[in-house]
């Protein structure tokens, strides 16, 4: 199961980065991408750095590497809580 949801994931994320224009269109202007990106059009590259994180997220899914990953990610939080 988890290797069609990180598929379906995969193939958002392509379609988000490939189609950003269309999404721009869709969902409008970001202000903190257009502030924070200080280029002409910023909107539609955060939209594209949305789609290529849902690329990554979508294949650490589909291989089964994902729990590893947020374990890394998270673990100067997670080492706090679990007290030895």
């Amino acid at each position: 199961m988890s290797f069609v949801i990180g598929l379906i994931l995969t193939i958002a994320g392509f379609f988000i980065t490939i189609k950003s224009e269309a999404v721009f269109g869709f969902f409008g202007a970001i202000q903190f991408f257009e502030d924070k990106l200080a280029t002409s059009g910023g909107s539609r590259l955060g939209y594209k750095l949305i789609g290529l994180l849902f690329i990554f997220i979508g294949v650490l899914t589909m291989t089964g590497l994902i729990s590893g990953f947020m374990g890394f990610v998270l673990s100067p939080l997670l080492k706090y809580s679990n007290p030895k």
